[in-house]
């Protein structure tokens, strides 16, 4: 990677500065820290490291540091200059053409670090109760989780999708009581939900068990059994989440039942592991887990008064179960409203003796409606609430790739009538429609052209197999050619592998979102800017090969954001 490049580069050469004696009192290099930044002027160079800050110890000006560890930046792969206490960095055309090169031969694998670092990840999200549709936050999970998924798999780890279905608490008998009021309703009886306030939180009245009512009468016989009810809703609504998630490109390798975490013996054996270990106590009533021992602020109940177990015992377990199966990584995706949960799921995983650091907690913001220009409040919505209805006003494209636009710590405004444009202003539109430019190119390579004016076809500018050698033997010398009008579409180019490094390492997809935005730009500028069909032959096989590397990177990208690479818009 360039930047790496410039910054081991400018690392050894202190180094030599400083035994030559060069750099002033500076007698060492220990505790250096340099960034690799772009000049605000692209002509100074590709790359510039401001080392002023080394003044502190060298007790010389910026300027002659700067110089003193130029004279030893000497390399094939760049020139310098300098400018006060800034090493500009130029890079040389042939290694830009290398980087052509290199995206042709690695294709689909273009990006992928060599020899990475590891790990066996399990990746929990969305895991949202079987009690009703998803709503546009699962949405965010939904689309950020299988991107990072996707990621990570394409960095190298061997990641494991699990969703986490809340199915052992009162909200699954609180289901079976609605489902029991909407089929009395569909057998015509004048029964409705309370109107009281606090007794209408002991129901769902979403209107969407009506359909599931309906489906329950044509398989069963009426009933009063809520048992049978709750079952049979909580059944129906985990195939209509399922469904959902597959036709929104988010597929889980397990589906993992609370209920059957607490009828594996699992929860009960974590409990008397920290009674044994000396990590509970009992206060009125209830049996308290020691977790301000290790940096909750409180310590929190395991048992209530009552004998029944709280969340937390079999959240307990459920982590404990994940170590025991081999994971070395366990990251999870939780709403921002959970931040204060995290310290005490880290204290039990402690207390039990495992590795409180091989879980990592995503927090997630929320996210807002915007519709013709204007917030719409989610509570007081009666359309569009629900992410199936979202996808279907905009698509599985536009709702992946704007969910995952922002940092997951940050509210996402999501403009449902921007979505929807073919414009510009459009940013999944913008993305997509480069790589359907970039196929058209390729097309038009190869296809005779029609002249509307006289009817006359004149022949394609290259034939099939021209392309195909251009694209398999590829051509440095004649690459060059091309290169001083693409140098900072190459670059971009070339940036994809230090984004990945960086997205990967810091659990980020936004920042995918962001890049291919950038690409896109910088590919519709030189495409307005140069003719890559043209007359010069030798030229134009070099150019096609520009286009072709663009493509390459353009759907590797859309691929790990799970947005589809269209050929034709």
């Amino acid at each position: 990677m360039f930047k790496d490049i410039v910054l081991e580069s400018t690392l050894k050469a202190i180094e030599k500065a400083v035994q030559e004696k060069e750099l002033g009192q500076m007698e060492s290099t220990d505790g250096i820290s340099l960034v690799v930044e772009k000049p605000k002027n692209p002509d100074f160079g590709d790359f510039a490291v401001n080392v002023s800050s080394l003044a502190r110890n060298a007790r010389i000006a910026p300027p002659m540091i700067a110089n003193a560890i130029a004279k030893y930046l000497e390399s094939d792969l760049f020139t310098t200059s300098v400018v006060a206490g800034f090493i500009n960095f130029k890079l040389s055309d042939k290694v830009l053409v290398d980087v052509i090169k290199e995206i042709l031969e690695k294709k689909e694998n273009y990006g992928k670090p060599v020899n990475p670092q590891v790990e066996k990840i399990i990746l929990e999200y969305v895991s949202a109760n079987p009690t009703g549709p998803f709503h546009i936050g699962h949405g965010r999970w939904a689309a950020m989780g299988s991107a990072l998924a996707n990621l990570l798999k394409f960095y190298g780890h061997d990641v494991y999708q699990e969703f986490y279905i809340n199915d052992a608490g009162s909200q699954i008998q609180k289901l079976g009581r609605s489902l029991n009021i909407r089929v009395k309703q569909e057998l015509g009886e004048n029964v409705d939900f309370p109107e009281d306030e606090e007794e209408r939180k002991n129901y769902y009245a979403g209107e969407y068990l009506i359909p599931v009512a309906k489906k329950f009468l044509e398989e069963h016989e009426p009933t009063d059994d809520i048992q049978i009810l709750s079952d049979y809703a909580k059944n129906y609504m985990e195939k209509v989440q399922k469904d959902l998630l597959e036709n929104f490109r988010v597929h889980f390798d397990n589906f993992y039942s609370e209920l059957e975490l607490h009828k594996s013996g699992k929860v009960e054996k974590c409990y008397k592991q920290l009674e044994a270990n000396g990590k509970l106590y009992e206060k009125e009533g209830a049996i308290w887990f020691k977790s301000s021992e290790y940096g909750d602020d409180q310590d929190r109940v395991l048992k209530k008064a009552d004998g029944s177990n709280t969340y937390l015992t079999a959240d307990i377990a459920y982590h404990i179960d994940k170590i025991e199966r081999g994971f070395d990584r366990l990251i999870n995706i939780w709403g921002a409203d959970h931040h204060g949960y995290v310290p005490r799921v880290k204290a039990s995983i402690e207390a039990l003796g495992e590795d409180p650091n091989k879980l990592e907690i995503l927090l997630g913001q929320l996210v807002n409606l915007i519709i013709n220009g204007e917030e719409v409040r989610m509570g007081k919505r009666r359309k569009m609430v629900t992410l199936d209805e979202l996808i279907e006003e905009v698509g599985v494209d536009a709702t992946r790739f704007w969910m995952s636009m922002r940092s997951i710590d940050t509210t996402l405004d999501f403009d449902i009538e921007l979505a929807k444009r073919s414009t510009d202003e459009n940013p999944v539109f913008y993305v997509q429609y480069a790589h359907a430019r970039a196929c058209s190119i390729l097309r038009n390579a190869v296809s005779p052209k029609l002249d509307t004016e006289t009817g006359k076809t004149s022949p394609a500018p290259m034939t099939e197999e021209e392309l195909k050698s251009a694209l398999e033997n590829f051509d440095s010398e004649a690459m060059l050619k091309a290169i001083p009008t693409a140098k900072k579409l190459v670059l971009k180019l070339e940036e994809f592998k230090s984004m990945i490094d960086y997205s990967a390492k810091t659990r980020a997809v936004y920042t995918i979102c962001r890049y291919v935005q950038d690409l896109a730009g910088e590919f519709h500028s030189f495409y307005n800017s140069n003719r890559v069909i043209c007359d010069d032959k030798e030229l134009m096989k070099s150019r096609i090969c520009l286009i072709y590397a663009i493509k390459t990177v353009l759907e590797n990208a859309l691929n790990i954001l799970g947005v589809s690479a269209p050929e034709k818009m």
